[in-house]
């Protein structure tokens, strides 16, 4: 996901796709661990993805404005 597509996000969109990208993360650990992951650059990708969004919603709760919007 884009960084400006995560920006348009609500925050309960947010928080919803976090909690989706935390479970993706966790299937992707554990095929990871018992040799089944076929590409191991989706587990970096969701990590960061994940970090995206987490920082989207601090931002979000501190009330920070990124984008330039006014």
């Amino acid at each position: 996901m884009k960084k400006q597509l995560i920006q348009e996000l609500s925050e309960v969109e947010l928080k919803k796709r976090e909690s989706e990208l935390r479970d993706e993360l966790f299937r992707l650990r554990f095929q990871h661990h018992t040799g089944q992951l076929g590409s191991p650059i989706k587990l970096r990708t969701t990590r960061r993805e994940l970090a995206r969004v987490a920082t989207r919603l601090r931002e979000v709760e501190l009330g920070i404005n990124v984008g330039g919007e006014a």
